[in-house]
């Protein structure tokens, strides 16, 4: 990278309902995977997914609602398992076809996490 060059970031609104043509699209432009990551704003959660090319960040961001069910992109990124697995454990949302699901037990906590309404609710235990 050039000295003094500054990286681009962007961040994209995207509707639960065109997550996967967003991701493809930025897939086929040569964009890799960065990260995913989920946090509660309010009464909302906001759903970020990071790409990048040649220093330039592009962040798609969904707006969703306790309990939504969300496009797995692990059919375009693999990895993306990891990322998709986690926000269920720790939110409560579930990844419509993803390709490797633990099922809620990704990893376990001592005690529920405060943003997943589920896990709250049966007291963080296995059955």
């Amino acid at each position: 990278m050039a000295e003094g060059k500054h990286l681009i970031q962007k961040i994209v609104p995207v509707a639960v309902g065109d997550i996967l043509n967003a991701v493809q699209d930025l897939k086929g432009d040569g964009y890799r995977l960065g990260q995913m990551c989920a946090s509660k704003v309010k009464d909302e959660f906001q759903i970020l997914y990071s790409f990048d090319k040649d220093y330039e960040l592009m962040n798609l961001k969904a707006v969703v609602g306790e309990g939504a069910e969300l496009p797995s992109i692990t059919g375009i990124y693999w990895p993306a398992f990891i990322y998709e697995n986690e926000i269920r454990d720790l939110f409560g949302f579930k990844f419509k076809n993803l390709a490797l699901d633990y099922g809620g037990h990704f990893f376990k906590t001592a005690i529920p996490t405060p943003w997943n309404p589920q896990a709250a609710k049966e007291g963080g235990e296995d059955e």
